[in-house]
C-alpha cells in the first residue's frame, strides 16, 4: 500500500522498494519541512537514543548495509562512508552509485543510521552519529544485472565481513519463509566472524503478512516495526515467531540522493534503527561477542504493557539507554553459529548425506563332502511284499483264486445234485 509523499520544499510521490528474487518491500515518503526535521526525529528522546549518547555515539563501529547503494555526497553522510563496493554488475566499484529498484532506498537507510546532520542542530542525524559505514549495492528487482538477487546478498555478505563489518543491516525481505542454500553458507561466514545481522520483518502493507528471509534465519536480529504511539504498525510491520525486538517504522525522516528529505514508513526504517543501537552497544562494551550484543539489545527491551515474547513485538519495544547502561547477565543461550549450523544440519541433511556402500560380503568356502555310496541289491527283498507287488500281483491272484474256487465248489455240487436224482 503506497502513500503519497512530497520532498521537502518540493511535491514528489516516492515509492521505495527492496526487491528480491521472490518479493518486494514498499516504502513511501510524506510531508515534511526542511527546518522541522530534527524535530521530526521523535525516535530519539522517545527510544532512549539521546541518554545513550552520554555513553557513546558509535565511534569505532563499521555497519555494512546491503542496499541499493548509498549517495556519500550528501551532507549528513559526508565522512560517514569509509568503503564500499557493488555486486550487482551495474554499479560503481565504491557502492555509491544507488541502483535498482526504490535506488534511494540505500541512503535513506544509511542516514537514519549514522547521519551527522547537516549543521547545528540541523538535518538528519543518525541513532549512532559516529558510526561508520560501508555501502554495498545491489541492484533489487533489476534485470540488467547479470547476478541474481539471491548471489548479489550472499556476495555483499562476504565482502562485508572480510572489510571489517561489526554490523550488517538488511532492510529487505524475499517474502518467503525459505532462503537459498548459497545464503547457508554467506551467513554462517558472518557469524563465525562475530558479525551481527540485523533484517527487517517486512511490511503487511506491500504484501508481506509474515516474516521473511532473511529475517527468518536463525542467529539474525529480526525487528519488527510500531507506530508513533508504540503500537504495532498494521500496514509497516509483518509478524513472525522470528521477531527479536520492535522498532519506530512509521513516520521516519531520513536523506534521499541528492540531498533532500522526506519522511517514510517500514521496517526497512526500523531496522537500521536497531543497527545502530546494536553499534552503540558494541563501541560500549568492545569486548562483548556478536551473542551477547544481541542478549544486551533483547534483555533490556521494554515491554510497553504486551506479553512477550510475542509474533508482533518480540521481545519488546528498544531501548537505547538500557541497552548501553544497564546491568544485564551473562549470556547463557546458543550463539548465532550454533542456532544457524543446528538448522543447517536439520533441514538440509537430507541433501548433503549420501547412501552409506553396502559392506562387503565375505564368501566362506565351503568344504565338499563326498556323495554317499549307495546301498547294494537287497535279495530277500525281492521275496517280500510290497505296494507294488500287492497292486498288481498279489490281490488280482487272491481273486481269481477265490473265484476259481466257488466255480470249483459249484461244480462238484451241480454232480452230486444230477448222482442223487439217478439214483
Amino acid at each position: 500500500m503506497r502513500r503519497p509523499g512530497r520532498r521537502l520544499g518540493a511535491a514528489l510521490t516516492l515509492g521505495l522498494a527492496a526487491a528480491l528474487a521472490m518479493g518486494t518491500v514498499v516504502v513511501d515518503a510524506s510531508p515534511a519541512h526542511a527546518d522541522q526535521v530534527r524535530d521530526l526525529q521523535y525516535w530519539l528522546n522517545d527510544y532512549g537514543f539521546t541518554q545513550a549518547w552520554k555513553t557513546t555515539k558509535g565511534k569505532g563501529v563499521t555497519v555494512a548495509v546491503i542496499d541499493t547503494g548509498v549517495d556519500a555526497s550528501v551532507a549528513e553522510l559526508k565522512d560517514v562512508v569509509v568503503g564500499g563496493t557493488d555486486v550487482s554488475g551495474i554499479g560503481s566499484s565504491n557502492g555509491q552509485t544507488p541502483v535498482g529498484e526504490g535506488s534511494e532506498h540505500g541512503t535513506l537507510v544509511s542516514s537514519l543510521l549514522a547521519g551527522r546532520g547537516n549543521g547545528p542542530n540541523a538535518g538528519v542525524i543518525g541513532v549512532a552519529p559516529e558510526a561508520s559505514i560501508l555501502a554495498v549495492s545491489v541492484a533489487f528487482g533489476s534485470t540488467s544485472s547479470p547476478v541474481s538477487n539471491d548471489d548479489q546478498i550472499a556476495q555483499g555478505i562476504r565482502w562485508a565481513v572480510d572489510n571489517g563489518a561489526d554490523v550488517i543491516n538488511m532492510s529487505l525481505t524475499r517474502n518467503t519463509l525459505d532462503w537459498p542454500e548459497s545464503w547457508d553458507d554467506a551467513f554462517l561466514y558472518a557469524f563465525e566472524h562475530d558479525v551481527v545481522v540485523v533484517a527487517a520483518a517486512g511490511n503487511r502493507g506491500s504484501g508481506t503478512t509474515e516474516v521473511g528471509a532473511p529475517a527468518t534465519i536463525p542467529g539474525v536480529l529480526t525487528v519488527a516495526g510500531v507506530d508513533r504511539t508504540k503500537k504495532a504498525s498494521f500496514d509497516a510491520s509483518s509478524q513472525g515467531i522470528t521477531i527479536s525486538v520492535a522498532a519506530p517504522s512509521e513516520k521516519l525522516v531520513g536523506v534521499v540522493p541528492g540531498g533532500g528529505h522526506v519522511q517514510w514508513d517500514g521496517t526497512s526504517a526500523a531496522a537500521p534503527i536497531v543497527s545502530g543501537l546494536v553499534a552503540l552497544v558494541r563501541a560500549a562494551y568492545p569486548k562483548l561477542d556478536a551473542a551477547g550484543v544481541m542478549d544486551r539489545v533483547i534483555a533490556t527491551a521494554n515491554p510497553n504493557g504486551h506479553d512477550v515474547p510475542s509474533p508482533i513485538y518480540g521481545n519488546g519495544l528498544i531501548n537505547a539507554a538500557a541497552a548501553v547502561t544497564a546491568k544485564v547477565p551473562d549470556s547463557t543461550t546458543e550463539t548465532p553459529t550454533d542456532l544457524l549450523k543446528a538448522w543447517i544440519h536439520l533441514h538440509r541433511r537430507v541433501n548433503s548425506v549420501t547412501e552409506p556402500e553396502p559392506d562387503p560380503v565375505v564368501e566362506t568356502p565351503i568344504p565338499a563332502i563326498a556323495d554317499p555310496v549307495p546301498p547294494g541289491p537287497d535279495l530277500s527283498a525281492a521275496w517280500l511284499p510290497n505296494p507294488l507287488t500287492l497292486t498288481y500281483v498279489s490281490v488280482p491272484l487272491a481273486v481269481l483264486a477265490g473265484f476259481g474256487i466257488l466255480v470249483m465248489l459249484f461244480a462238484i455240487g451241480v454232480a452230486r445234485h444230477f448222482k442223487r436224482i439217478r439214483r
